[in-house]
């Protein structure tokens, strides 16, 4: 088992972000009592966890709480590292050097000096660490997490994207075989590790081994490459010594790399086996999904009503498919594009409410591209988002024009869907139930039931069909229709009150 996951029974004990923010307060005693190498390691695990989880929630909810945390952790952190990483260096030279050696000699004298340095200065800065605001964020970041339920669709969308930016970096490190790659991929591993622990409890019951090896190889990889850094620079005078020791560092490290390619490369590497056990296709569309509901979650001022334009947008959008009022609407991956739109339409409020449209496509611009979408896709998406209110889309702005004309007509028909379910809304229709669409030799015919007859909502309806009468290059004409009443049956009689608890159930 990893460090970060005990089983109790079959049940995994999942270690979240309370526990970790709860535990930086607790490895905070110790350390003040005595800072010892293992004290002030596991306070900097601590504060790492809490951190790595700030990061991938502000993928998908930007709230000032999260980047305030990992501000704060963030000097008492690093202050931390400093001595931690003399401390492993120390025991690496004790390991790699006779007691007779001269370069272990000034090598330690150098890291005992720095370490009682160090010392007061880690334990100044826990000393200044606010404590009062930390609990704070605790509380209100505890509330803002359960947005992503762990092991949920969410979370292994969010924990696919970590897996994937670590692969990434594994592949350039095998290719570059430099020490900043190698470095650069022990990063990578530890926040997938982290993600997985904190998002993920039950796979990292399976891959909590592998993910620590893994973890522990790239970081003594690293520490024999900041040794070997070390000791280049010393005194030419131990050229012989210098030299007998880079063979040492390099043998050990080579032996590491090559337990790291075993367990890697192929296809019963880890990688592998990570890879196949997160979503693909059906799935991965579906957790792609829910982690913009979060975001929608995150931002929505009034969750209600974005909720009712959504149903409808996806409704109207169903229909206009169904009756073929477009060519482009044959194309299956618009209906992707539509529904994550209808989702997202109401984010920019939560950001900016004096122009809310543009933020959101700054906002959705700056996000990480969610896996199964292509570059091409968001920024239709984006610019959907944008355009959905506020003035129309014009060839003069710049990221609207470097559309194609086919991609511009898309953007233009998709915003027309989600204004005309927001001008729907407006007037009065509170449900998608019961839309419809006919299609007649010169215009489409919309059928709209609970929709109120008024001067004023045929002057909100003219504008806002606008630019969908416009992209489809078809008047569309909305009619009022019959309210659509459902009926829930109710359980026979002769059921018996069990029978009917069966049905609720």
């Amino acid at each position: 088992m990893g460090t970060g996951s005990t089983v109790t029974g079959s049940q995994p004990e999942h270690r979240g972000l309370q526990y970790w923010m709860e535990r930086v307060l607790r490895e905070l005693e110790s350390v003040r009592e005595a800072p010892e190498p293992d004290a002030v390691h596991d306070l900097r695990v601590a504060i790492r966890r809490c951190r790595s989880v700030a990061a991938v929630m502000e993928e998908v909810d930007p709230h000032s709480d999260w980047p305030d945390m990992r501000k704060l952790g963030k000097k008492l952190f690093r202050q931390l590292g400093e001595l931690r990483d003399t401390q492993v260096l120390e025991d690496w030279t004790k390991k790699l050097g006779a007691e007779t050696d001269p370069i272990r000699e000034r090598l330690l004298t150098l890291y005992e000096a720095r370490e009682k340095e160090l010392q007061e200065t880690a334990l100044r800065a826990v000393e200044k660490f606010d404590q009062k605001s930390w609990k704070k964020l605790e509380r209100r970041l505890q509330r803002r997490s359960r947005m992503v339920p762990p092991d949920g669709p969410a979370a292994e969308c969010l924990a696919l994207e970590r897996l994937e930016a670590a692969k990434d970096l594994h592949v350039h490190a095998l290719r570059a075989e430099k020490p900043e790659a190698w470095h650069a991929l022990r990063i990578g591993v530890k926040r997938f590790r982290y993600t997985v622990e904190s998002l993920l409890p039950g796979r990292y019951v399976e891959w909590g081994d592998d993910l620590k090896r893994l973890q522990d190889l790239l970081g003594e990889v690293h520490d024999l490459d900041v040794l070997l850094g070390t000791i280049a620079k010393m005194s030419t005078d131990l050229e012989e010594a210098r030299v007998s020791w880079a063979e040492r560092i390099t043998r050990e490290r080579h032996e590491r790399i090559e337990t790291y390619r075993h367990l890697a490369i192929g296809e019963g590497g880890v990688w592998q086996v990570w890879r196949r056990a997160l979503p693909e296709g059906s799935r991965l569309r579906a957790a792609s999904e829910a982690r913009l509901r979060v975001t929608a979650r995150a931002l929505e001022m009034n969750p209600k009503r974005a909720t009712l334009v959504c149903r409808i947008a996806v409704k109207l959008f169903e229909a206009l498919v169904r009756v073929h009022a477009a060519p482009m609407l044959l194309n299956g991956e618009l209906r992707k594009i539509m529904r994550a739109a209808a989702r997202l339409h109401a984010i920019g409020e939560g950001l900016d409410a004096e122009s809310p449209q543009k933020a959101a496509r700054k906002y959705m611009r700056a996000m990480p591209l969610p896996p199964g979408w292509t570059e091409t896709e968001w920024e239709i998406l984006a610019n959907t988002v944008r355009y959905q209110r506020g003035g129309m889309p014009q060839q003069k702005s710049k990221g609207f024009a470097r559309f194609t004309p086919e991609e511009q007509k898309i953007i233009c028909t998709l915003a027309g869907v989600l204004r005309m379910a927001r001008v729907l809304r407006r007037c009065g229709v509170a449900s998608a139930v019961g839309l419809r669409i006919e299609k007649s030799v010169d215009a489409l015919i919309l059928r709209v039931p609970g929709l109120e007859e008024s001067e004023q909502n045929a002057a909100r309806l003219a504008a806002g069909k606008f630019l969908l009468e416009t992209s489809l290059e078809r008047p569309v004409i909305v009619k009022a229709a019959p309210l659509v009443l459902r009926i829930v049956p109710l359980p026979r009689k002769e059921e018996g009150p069990q029978a009917t608890a069966a049905a609720s159930d």
